[in-house]
């Protein structure tokens, strides 16, 4: 398509893919879609973007990011459905971290049927420059039926130019004031005694919270964060991973070939080890049903076991960070329970989210060993400082071992471990 172009979407539901090549010196970049009434949003709410990645109404959703050789994707959902009767324009849009959409290589924007798989739309852009936020296109009504316009417009202020240009009350970081100078303390004459004052006014509703744009992205070079100094120590914290198996050709029914989703009854699962502050350990998986608990130890809870590989659900676990303190040590980290001999072919991606502060997230690297377990990251409490290291590691088993023996030795918990089922 070329910009300012539009094309129908005859789809109930679609999938937008915002993708790019990365490399080095090639900025990350994070997609985000706006709902609109007559230009504007009705609320705050109404962004949906990696730190608020559902629309209330359940019609627009962030899945998340994946990388596949080089090539970046991250998706939105959007079921047209659904989404409210006084809608009139979802804006996509993609915000840079660490450069302009002129260092970004083979930007694109991509509608799907998310029930075919049929490609209803595609534009790629290649005139953006300065701009760290990048409007692509835009699905919007007429005449009852939903369309698709090529947009390619930016902002170079960012992520937050683009969401206060469409109504978004932004949360600024705040800066103490410098101290004032000390004054000379001189007598003061007598002052008349005055009447008290009037009652005050009773108070307002407070302004509803501002959207917080900030998060945390752990590399190889900068794998630590603290949770204590985010403010991120408190509440239920989220732990989410979520893949996509690569798809590989197993046959050649025509000249073409013919491409089939391998490792289709893929069971991935989420599992943690821990180390209490009085010295007690043990495991949180779907083994054995050993799916934990929130309010008590070892405050870590399993939400469930995901066989659906959906970067929608994922796998999920949380830690109660109110109990902090009686958190010694937890390994996150994921086995291969059955459909794959190792992650040489899975993608997959880590999120943290503390109900307060920054969400931190982590992408794998690429599997090149046969590898059926790997660390994802430690969470340490040393001495009150809560902090989070990504491990990305993968772990080979020796012949008759299992992976949470193999994850185990590496990391010194020193359990007794005996076999089990679902």
């Amino acid at each position: 398509m070329a910009k300012g172009s539009n094309v129908a979407v005859p789809a109930s539901a679609v999938r937008v893919e915002l993708g790019w090549r990365s490399g080095p010196g090639v900025p990350d970049a994070d997609a985000s879609a706006l709902l609109l009434v007559s230009g504007k949003v009705r609320s705050d709410a109404d962004f949906v973007f990696y730190n608020q990645p559902t629309h209330s109404s359940g019609a627009v959703r962030h899945d998340g990011k994946v990388t596949t050789d080089g090539a970046v994707t991250d998706t939105l959902f959007v079921d047209l459905a659904r989404v409210e009767p006084v809608i009139e324009t979802v804006v996509l849009a993609a915000s840079a971290d660490g450069g302009a959409f002129g260092q970004v290589p083979g930007l694109y924007i991509r509608v799907v049927d998310a029930a075919t798989g049929t490609e209803l739309a595609r534009y790629d852009s290649t005139d953006a420059t300065v701009e760290t936020a990048y409007v692509l296109g835009e699905l919007y009504r007429r005449q009852g039926a939903w369309k698709f316009r090529a947009v390619g417009q930016g902002y170079s202020s960012g992520l937050e130019g683009l969401a206060t240009d469409y109504g978004i009350t932004v949360d600024e970081p705040q800066h103490a004031a410098p101290a004032a100078a000390p004054q000379p303390v001189t007598p003061r004459a007598p002052q008349p005694v005055m009447p008290p004052p009037p009652p005050a006014a009773p108070p307002t509703a407070p302004a509803a919270a501002p959207v917080q744009l900030t998060k945390v992205t752990l590399t190889k070079s900068a794998p630590t964060v603290s949770l204590t100094k985010q403010g991120g120590t408190s509440g239920a914290m989220r732990v989410n991973l979520n893949w996509e198996v690569r798809k590989q050709f197993s046959g050649w029914g025509s000249k073409r070939g013919r491409a089939t989703a391998m490792h289709r009854d893929l069971d991935l699962d989420l599992c943690a080890l821990y180390e209490l502050a009085d010295g007690r350990k043990g495991v949180v998986q779907a083994l054995g049903n050993a799916f934990g608990a929130l309010h008590q130890p070892p405050y870590i809870h399993l939400d469930g076991d995901d066989r659906s590989g959906s970067l929608a659900t994922g796998e999920n676990l949380t830690i109660n960070l109110d109990h902090k303190d009686a958190l010694r040590r937890v390994l996150i980290f994921v086995t291969i329970y059955e459909g794959a001999r190792s992650f040489a072919d899975l993608h997959a991606t880590v999120t943290l989210t503390p109900l307060n502060g920054a969400p931190i997230d982590f992408s794998l690297d690429e599997c090149t060993v046969p590898s059926t377990v790997c660390a994802l990251a430690l969470i340490t409490n040393t001495g009150g400082d809560l902090t989070v290291q990504r491990e990305a590691r993968y772990l080979v088993p020796d012949r008759g071992v299992s992976p949470q023996r193999t994850v185990d030795h590496a990391y010194g918990w020193g359990m007794n471990w005996t076999p089990g089922r679902k």
